[in-house]
């Protein structure tokens, strides 16, 4: 699940979340830590740009902050995942992370309902990688 979200990202993701994802590339560094990425999206003509953080292959830990794009509209400076896996008892694998929101002056701490749009959209994201991972 690791080198499948995070190592292989760029060329996976625009592949199995089409609907969503047009293209992901990397303009600045070699993909570890202080590399920059633009994603682009789908919907109109948005895209983010995000900085890796933390890139720990071994412990597969990985963060990034989003820090330019439409997805911060004007109520946030920037948004950071912190994004942990580890391995199930069963075999598989527990995906743990941790969104933190940095908001704009004016603007109130998100409430519940962008919360919850967050988390479905990261429940989505692994399900698709798991999906792919399974049939391929």
């Amino acid at each position: 699940m690791f080198q499948a979200a995070v190592l292989d990202a760029d060329q996976l993701f625009p592949k199995i979340m089409s609907q969503a994802i047009k293209s992901a590339e990397l303009i600045e560094g070699d993909g570890g830590v202080g590399s920059i990425r633009k994603v682009n999206l789908v919907e109109g003509d948005f895209h983010m740009k995000h900085k890796v953080d933390a890139l720990d292959k071994e412990k597969f830990v990985y963060s990034y902050t989003i820090f330019e794009g439409d997805t911060l509209t004007d109520k946030f400076e920037k948004i950071v995942y912190e994004t942990k896996w580890e391995l199930s008892p069963d075999g598989g694998s527990i995906f743990k992370y941790t969104v933190t929101f940095y908001t704009l002056p004016g603007f109130d701490v998100p409430g519940e309902n962008l919360i919850n749009k967050a988390k479905e959209k990261t429940t989505v994201m692994v399900k698709t990688v798991e999906a792919y991972l399974q049939a391929n």
